[in-house]
């Protein structure tokens, strides 16, 4: 495999420099000296000047390419339709529904009577709500019982600290009640008057306190219901889909645990379905005088069981529907006459329809080798027609309505592409890379048959692997412009995700971590030995924790890459995983290790991206975060940048952006996140020799 990449030209222009400022931190007897420890102090003016002056260097490196980058912009957005809406969906007397109007970033949440030729009611314009600011998210909406009552919350930081508002839907009138410094999870009591909701430790931000407000009542008298005590676990609350009872989940990697009320008795006492126990993972839901539970008690790819309202023990739990070792459980919707499960299998979801009554269990069909299929807006159980959305690398997302009892299928809305898309210029495929140890890693592609080159082409390579999150191969319109110009696009599903079972996430966690960017290595040398990357056009992406992805692998194997995109990495994991003060520190001792523990310790330091920069190549490097991340803190990636610049023996690029006015998720608005990605793509297609103005 070729080592060497070809140069990328550009105007000269003098990287900044961070000061080295050096920290001595201990642990177990190991001493790591952080020369860059001082940027996690976003209060200080020099941190903000020289985070203001990395995103000058990365803009003036890319200003030779200004003009393709707008040219690029305006072909994203023009593939989108301005003004559009969402497929209605039926609960009780109403269709509830989003729309959008040409020149808006943000929706307009509206609902109609049941009747055709009902009135609009428009119950949110986020336009006007977000009039004035730099960010503004909703987090949650939520409808009284009766309808009457709108509660919303939203964020207008991107740090998800939630406000909550109320409004009377009947009058217009918005209610002086106002829940601040909230989760934005809640969910409302059947008296039309009580609204449960969650607060977060205002340092970590974890989840874990649940209290009761009464509309009309000061906040200051709410009345705290639950009070998540072990650090390692987060708390939400939410109505089950009957809306005849509250549930309290309490989560960590490995844990759960669920706690129940009567919506018609908002005043009463929680009660335990069943008590935690570590490995024992479990969801609830509720029909008619029946607890539904997926769990993986003796199921490690889950099961479904029943047991009676009021008689929760497990002794009393009846399997539904059983443990298959080539099947994952990862989801079920209860219906009137049938449940159907969203089950992964192969490393792709099917929607499996089971009758109550035992007979016709059958799978909705697809006909494309890779895909995604999930379940869509079913807010009610007394209906036999199931929403689901379909959608592949070459086919928009669809919503479709499908019978259960009869298996017709319905067409409800395409996603509509302009700009003279076809989905019959593109392929999309599924191959398979032979890891050391015999594993076989499914890997999706798409890509224009009519510019595949015998060579191979450029390739863009996206990698994740953590938290048993999968990555589904869905469509992406912003993606053409990269496939248009000859590009081929990868997902590798790696290990750590959860796309082959529960071992499958496993085998990529605490002490085997490593197999996630073993494997991510082996998908990429796979695809060029098939002919679909050129060796000096590999290129490779990945966010938050599939930013460690990214950086571990370019620590390990430079050479294979020509550029990388790390977006809010994870980079800095010792450091964050060793301060129990901020976001996301004790929920995930499961999930990478203990740092307490020395033999934890001493594997996560062995690969974490930050602590194994080293004197070698890299590849070109283009690194994003926002300020006000509460997920990745945004000294992470700074100081992985720093530290690369110092180490680094190459002269390839290495880019940081950071958002000084949003989060994790990036910015707020339909459109306006498309100019970050167009900077992205120009990044990649100028390395490719593939931006022209």
């Amino acid at each position: 495999m070729s080592s060497s990449h070809p140069p990328v030209s550009g105007r000269s222009v003098t990287p900044p420099r961070a000061p080295r400022i050096p920290t001595t931190l201990t642990k177990h007897g190991h001493e790591r000296v952080d020369h860059y420890y001082w940027l996690r102090d976003r209060d200080n003016p020099d941190v903000l000047a020289y985070l203001r002056e990395e995103n000058d260097y990365a803009r003036g490196v890319m200003a030779r390419r200004s003009q393709f980058e707008d040219n690029l912009l305006a072909e994203i957005k023009g593939r989108i339709r301005q003004t559009d809406s969402s497929v209605p969906y039926r609960l009780d007397d109403y269709d509830y529904y989003l729309r959008y109007e040409e020149g808006n970033e943000y929706p307009v949440y509206c609902r109609k009577w049941k009747t055709v030729d009902a009135r609009e009611e428009v119950m949110l314009d986020v336009n006007v709500l977000a009039r004035g600011h730099e960010f503004f998210a909703i987090g949650e909406i939520a409808m009284s019982t009766n309808h009457n009552l709108l509660a919303y919350s939203f964020d207008k930081q991107g740090r998800r600290l939630y406000t909550v508002q109320f409004r009377n839907m009947a009058t217009g009138e918005w209610l002086e009640d106002r829940l601040e410094h909230v989760t934005g999870n809640m969910a409302w009591a059947n008296d039309n008057r009580t609204m449960f909701y969650g607060k977060q430790d205002p340092d970590t931000l974890r989840a874990f306190q649940v209290f009761r407000h009464t509309l009309g009542s000061p906040p200051s008298s709410d009345v705290l219901v639950f009070e998540e005590e072990d650090e390692t676990f987060s708390t939400m609350v939410f109505k089950t889909r009957s809306k005849q009872y509250i549930l309290i989940a309490s989560h960590q990697t490995v844990s759960s645990e669920y706690r129940y009320l009567s919506a018609d008795q908002p005043d009463g006492e929680f009660s335990v379905i069943v008590p935690r126990q570590r490995f024992h993972e479990y969801a609830v839901d509720h029909y008619r005088d029946t607890f539904y539970i997926r769990t993986n008690w003796e199921a490690k790819n889950f099961r479904l069981m029943k047991t009676p309202v009021h008689h929760t023990d497990r002794a009393c739990w009846e399997e539904v529907l059983p443990h298959r070792d080539d099947v994952l459980l990862e989801s079920v919707e209860l219906f009137q006459d049938f449940f159907v499960a969203e089950e992964r299998h192969g490393g792709l979801i099917r929607l499996h329809v089971v009758p109550w009554s035992g007979d016709g269990d059958h799978y909705v069909e697809v006909a494309e080798p890779t895909y995604v299929m999930a379940l869509g807006d079913n807010p009610e159980c007394e209906t036999s027609t199931v929403r689901y959305v379909y959608t592949s690398m070459t086919t928009p997302p669809s919503v479709y309505d499908y019978d259960g009892k009869t298996r017709e299928r319905v067409l409800r809305k395409q996603e509509d592409v302009l700009g003279g898309f076809l989905a019959s210029r593109y392929s999309t495929e599924r191959t398979w890379a032979t890891a050391s140890d015999g594993a076989r890693i499914p890997i999706s592609l798409v890509y224009r048959p009519d510019l595949r080159n015998p060579a191979g082409n450029p390739l863009l390579l996206y990698g994740y692997g953590s938290y048993g999150i999968s990555l589904d191969a869905s469509f992406s319109s912003p993606r053409l412009s990269l496939l248009d110009r000859g590009f081929t696009f990868a997902i590798a599903h790696v290990r750590g995700g959860e796309e082959l079972g529960r071992a499958w996430y496993e085998a990529g966690t605490r002490l085997r971590k490593k197999t996630t960017f073993t494997d991510f290595i082996i998908c990429a040398e796979h695809l060029i030995r098939q002919g679909y990357a050129h060796p000096d056009r590999v290129y490779a992406m990945g966010g938050s924790a599939g930013g460690l992805l990214m950086g571990a692998v370019i620590n390990m194997r430079p050479d294979v890459f020509h550029g990388v995109v790390a977006q809010v990495p994870f980079v800095d994991m010792m450091t964050t995983m060793l301060d129990p003060t901020i976001p996301l520190t004790t929920g995930e001792y499961d999930e990478w290790g203990d740092p307490n523990r020395k033999e934890d310790y001493d594997y996560m330091v062995s690969y974490s991206p930050y602590d194994n920069v080293t004197e070698q190549a890299y590849p070109h490097i283009l690194v994003t975060t926002g300020l006000h991340d509460s997920q990745v803190q945004y000294w992470e990636p700074a100081k992985w940048v720093a530290k690369l610049r110092q180490m680094k023996t190459d002269g390839n690029r290495v880019l940081l952006f950071t958002n000084m006015e949003a989060g994790h998720g990036g910015v707020s608005g339909r459109f306006r996140r498309y100019k970050e990605l167009a900077f992205i793509y120009t990044f990649l297609l100028d390395l490719a020799h593939l931006a022209e103005a």
